[in-house]
């Protein structure tokens, strides 16, 4: 069964057309590779409210995957987190932690990124529910994070719908 995904870049350089977003095109392969279909990556700028309103019209488009990039870390409108939060309805923490300890890994910035990652239940006339992770926004972070949640994006998709545990 093929699931849809979206990606949202947040980046205010890259919505005002003064920088390419190099990121959100990569994560797009990524995920079509790993199966799931994705339209090319929606850009908004940074702040809480631009990321809300982007995941609830991927959401609403019916997405079941949503991986964000940038806006994790601590810059003053960093708010990529916030906007995440104000739509997850259960946090999956242990995504996040891992994306956390391969990040530092690679460099010692990994360890300041404040992504999330949880779910979206299922609401009648929404949403058929969803996985929502967030990434920081840099080529290096999709190659080590996607391979990370594509290992368990359709296990809790399958879960949200009632799925048994495999």
């Amino acid at each position: 069964m093929s699931y849809s995904a979206a990606v949202i870049t947040v980046s205010d350089r890259s919505a005002a057309g003064a920088r390419p977003d190099a990121a959100g095109p990569a994560a797009v392969s990524r995920l079509i590779e790993g199966g799931f279909a994705c339209d090319e990556p929606i850009v908004v700028p940074d702040g809480a409210d631009s990321v809300e309103r982007a995941l609830w019209a991927v959401l609403a488009g019916g997405a079941r995957l949503v991986v964000t990039m940038g806006g994790t870390g601590v810059g003053p409108r960093d708010e990529t987190p916030e906007g995440t939060a104000r739509v997850i309805g259960r946090p999956v923490p242990g995504i996040a932690e891992e994306l956390r300890r391969l990040g530092a890994a690679e460099t010692p910035g990994g360890m300041i990124s404040r992504g999330l990652s949880g779910v979206v239940d299922p609401v009648p006339g929404v949403t058929e529910g969803a996985l929502i992770v967030n990434l920081p926004g840099s080529p290096k972070a999709v190659a080590s994070g996607i391979p990370v949640v594509l290992s368990v994006a359709r296990h809790v998709i399958d879960q949200l719908a009632g799925g048994d545990h495999a």
